[in-house]
């Protein structure tokens, strides 16, 4: 009985050691694969990242490099903004970087700061060059403003400060709504709408030169100033027919600049008010 008990014993210990062997056996083995796996990973992604630096420097040097530096700056579409100012712009932008590491948007940013540039295109022509197409706004009007006069455009944006008597906008638009209000945009451009109409017709009869200013506070009502015989003569015109009112009321005046004071040339026949 004791020698079976004795037996039992060594076989369970026989098979205890036996099952420690294979799992120390099978922890060699998967450490070893994991340090075949894992080593070779690790050498592989410390080449990668060298490689990569390398790289990075040599793609920095290769754009610092003279074969980018700015030489040419082409500058296209500019009426009444100044070239030579856009290309200052670049010049100061691009010159530091080179045209390679340029950064476009902030140049073309601050191009479209240009009063009259309503939008830019800032490209690369490599290697060594910049070019610049510009779209600008077209004056539509000068209006007067509590601070002088000033070029507007179509859209009713005001571009920069204009000089009286300009060849293509004889006359100065004043009641030009200051305010920042919903209304006012939808009224100036009624304003700009009835001014066009009057500078088109004008020019047709030939009258453009004689009129200095017109009041369009109710675009309903427009009102032109004229000059004759050295005085200023208010008259109001017709809406429907601004050349047709306004080339009578001339004639009705002319020559009489100092006596007559306003003109109302709205209906059949201009009615004379005069000086007192």
């Amino acid at each position: 009985m004791a020698k079976t008990r004795s037996k039992s014993i060594r076989a369970k210990s026989t098979s205890l050691r036996g099952r420690k062997t294979r799992s120390h056996l099978l922890k060699d083995l998967t450490a070893h694969r994991l340090g075949n796996f894992v080593v070779p990973l690790a050498i592989s992604g410390v080449l990668l990242a060298c490689l990569g630096f390398i790289g990075f420097l040599g793609y920095r040097t290769a754009t610092a490099s003279g074969f980018f530096v700015l030489k040419n700056i082409d500058v296209r579409g500019t009426v009444r903004t100044s070239a030579d100012d856009i290309r200052r712009v670049v010049a100061a932008s691009v010159e530091k970087p080179g045209v390679w590491n340029a950064d476009l948007a902030d140049v073309r940013a601050k191009i479209e700061k240009f009063p009259f540039v309503k939008a830019a295109a800032v490209s690369m022509v490599l290697p060594a060059g910049i070019r610049v197409n510009v779209t600008e706004r077209i004056p539509a009007a000068i209006v007067h403003l509590k601070s002088g006069e000033f070029f507007v455009d179509a859209e009713g944006a005001v571009l920069s400060a204009a000089q009286v008597n300009d060849k293509d906008f004889p006359f100065v638009l004043q009641g030009w709504d200051e305010a920042k209000t919903e209304k006012a945009m939808p009224d100036n451009l009624a304003r700009l709408k009835v001014y066009r109409k009057m500078l088109d017709e004008w020019k047709q009869y030939d009258l453009a030169s004689r009129v200095k200013e017109v009041n369009l506070a109710n675009p309903r009502e427009p009102v032109a100033v004229v000059e004759d015989s050295g005085s200023a003569i208010t008259v109001a015109l017709a809406g429907k027919d601004l050349g047709k009112s306004l080339r009578m009321a001339i004639e009705a005046v002319s020559g009489k600049g100092a006596k007559v004071r306003s003109v109302d040339a709205g209906g059949i026949y201009p009615v004379l008010q005069y000086r007192d």
